[in-house]
């Protein structure tokens, strides 16, 4: 940007009118862009060093020591929620063993090449599946607008301790990005092992041990292997949105659970130039000093509302299947946002209500049908069903597409006519809205990419709100993103350590 250490403080000793060589340093506490006019301001909140030199406070870090003696907690699921729950049991004083069903961060790079490749999915190690969870390789966004439920600053920091850049702590909308977050997630893990905790890869949770209506540990299968394994103590259940194994296994195990709302649609990709050019209300683009443009949009149509969400400037569309006989789409971006496409999910608000029946799985069996239906329009491959976008809204077949940065290919298909109605005809009305909004925005130059599913859990298992343990089940708590208590890594960071404050209360409560 050209908002550069030396133009700041020339900047402020003009206006405070002090001598500018006795500035020594200057650290940006905040920054956003306001690009609502013509006129595009980079607004930033400093800290400047007159006459002194800044102390190595770019974070706050957190000790961790060893917890080698320290009562065992079992963690199941190693993304944002489960990560962040063994490091603050490590904190706690407090033995977490970590169990996660897929690969670690960096073999897991080799099964998602392979889905361009072979057109299949690896059903234990995918974009949703192994080290990190399904943030790990779509993106790494770390802005929450939840601020009530507790220390988002201690979620950044552990981040920028464990390898994130600082820049994280000042930018309105913190991004590590997909090329920078295994690292990161890498040194997480480090840090769990260094202090006596236990990670275990490839090892599938099958069912609890059950006392009564107590939680006494897990019963998993080592994947590698085909053994069993039994891990004894209270459980944090951070399992993710799309473990659809485990809310089967809670359904057949009368495990209270219930219904929740989803938000189901597309992924929708221009390129990242015409962003650029609509955002920046300039003919050039972003120019040299500004970073790829991000949009947001909402509005509401026939009472439910249609949105952007996860918007991935200068990214990638990826497959995020979990299984067969899906096709799930995302978005990613690396830490640079250079690509030549821009991404948004562009999705429509479902509630329970708005799927017949009473049965607990139901918007989960409803968001599986959509993915089927689309794995059919996609010639039974990974191969996308595509339109564009202008098409779409007036019932036209796209005789061809644009190209695209989703590696396994597009197939055009109408998807104004075989989605749900309710969704379909909800985004062709939010479309045409933010195209008023946003002039240029409704174009035939985007490409709508079907399906997008998977943007929160399709269920959320009950616990209680003040002690965070499931209703019934001592000793289990539901977590993060998968439990439907959270909406990103952030978010899954923060109820992941609230778990591990709760699990302390509760061993110290039962004298374990």
């Amino acid at each position: 940007m050209a908002a550069n250490e030396q133009n700041i403080k020339a900047y402020l000793a003009d206006d405070q009118g002090i001598d500018i060589r006795t500035i020594t340093a200057v650290r940006i506490l905040r920054r956003s862009i306001d690009a609502r006019q013509r006129t595009i301001y980079v607004n930033l909140k400093v800290r400047a060093y007159v006459n002194e030199m800044p102390q190595d406070d770019a974070f706050k870090p957190t000790e961790y020591h060893s917890v080698d003696d320290g009562r065992q907690v079992i963690v199941v699921g190693e993304g944002p929620g489960g990560l962040f729950a063994a490091l603050r049991l490590i904190e706690l004083g407090l033995r977490p063993v970590v169990v996660e069903r897929g690969k670690d961060v960096r073999a897991r790079k080799l099964d998602l090449s392979a889905i361009t490749k072979t057109q299949a999915v690896d059903e234990e190690s995918n974009y949703c599946f192994g080290e990190g969870g399904a943030g790990a390789y779509s993106d790494g966004k770390l802005y929450t607008r939840s601020k009530k439920r507790g220390n988002i600053e201690k979620i950044l920091n552990v981040f920028c301790q464990h390898g994130a850049s600082t820049a994280i702590l000042a930018d309105a909308h913190p991004h590590i990005g997909t090329d920078k977050l295994p690292r990161v997630i890498e040194n997480m893990r480090n840090t769990i092992l260094k202090c006596g905790g236990e990670v275990h890869h490839q090892t599938r949770m099958e069912r609890f041990i059950l006392n009564g209506d107590r939680v006494a540990g897990i019963e998993a299968t080592d994947l590698q292997t085909g053994t069993g394994r039994t891990f004894r103590g209270p459980v944090i259940l951070a399992t993710g949105h799309s473990a659809r194994d485990v809310y089967r296994y809670l359904a057949a195990s009368a495990i209270e659970t219930e219904a929740k709302g989803l938000a189901i649609g597309v992924r929708l990709e221009h390129p990242s130039m015409l962003i650029d050019q609509i955002q920046y209300h300039n003919k050039q683009g972003r120019g040299k000093y500004l970073p790829a443009a991000e949009y947001s949009f909402v509005t509401q149509v026939d009472g439910r509302g249609v949105y952007s969400f996860c918007m991935c400037p200068g990214g990638f569309v990826i497959p995020a299947a979990t299984g067969r006989q899906q096709i799930v789409v995302n978005g990613m971006s690396p830490s640079n946002r250079g690509g030549r496409w821009s991404n948004s999910s562009m999705v429509v608000e479902t509630r329970p209500e708005d799927v017949p029946g009473d049965d607990s799985l139901r918007m989960m069996h409803w968001q599986e049908q959509i993915e089927r239906d689309c794995w059919q329009q996609g010639n039974m491959k990974q191969t996308a069903p595509a339109q564009r976008m202008a098409d779409f809204v007036n019932g036209r077949l796209s005789y061809d597409l644009p190209r695209s940065s989703y590696a396994p290919g597009l197939i055009s298909s109408p998807l104004h006519f075989w989605l749900p109605p309710f969704i379909s005809k909800r985004l062709q009305e939010g479309f045409k809205a933010f195209g008023r909004m946003s002039h240029g925005f409704l174009t035939n130059e985007a490409t709508m990419i079907a399906v997008e599913t998977r943007t929160s859990s399709p269920v959320r298992i009950l616990r209680d709100p003040q002690t965070l343990m499931h209703v019934r089940i001592q000793g289990l708590f539901p977590c993060g993103e998968g439990a439907g208590y959270a909406g990103g890594i952030v978010s899954a960071g923060v109820d992941g350590e609230r778990c591990a404050d709760m699990c302390l209360e509760y061993l110290d409560s039962i004298g374990q």
